[in-house]
């Protein structure tokens, strides 16, 4: 089954960033890459169902490889190894 999630390509960068936690703390420069994953609409309320914040197990695997994937994925390409 081909993964719904899907990668930008093009606009992949590598760069240099200013780091900011989701509390709003400015934790300073992070060289990285930006790999910019695309959820379909239609998968946004099955996802955020099978999402436990609190839970370090979720989401599950069967939600959490194809992310996963589509991202290392995208970033073999990307580097090209």
């Amino acid at each position: 089954m081909m993964s719904e999630y899907k990668v930008d390509y093009e606009s992949i960068v590598q760069t240099s960033y200013d780091v900011t936690t989701t509390d709003g703390t400015r934790t300073g420069e992070l060289e990285a890459f930006c790999i910019p994953v695309l959820i379909p609409i239609s998968m946004v309320g099955e996802l955020m169902a099978a999402y436990d914040p609190s839970s370090s197990t979720s989401p599950t695997v069967q939600y959490s490889r194809p992310i996963s994937r589509a991202v290392l994925d995208a970033l073999k390409r990307f580097i090209g190894d």
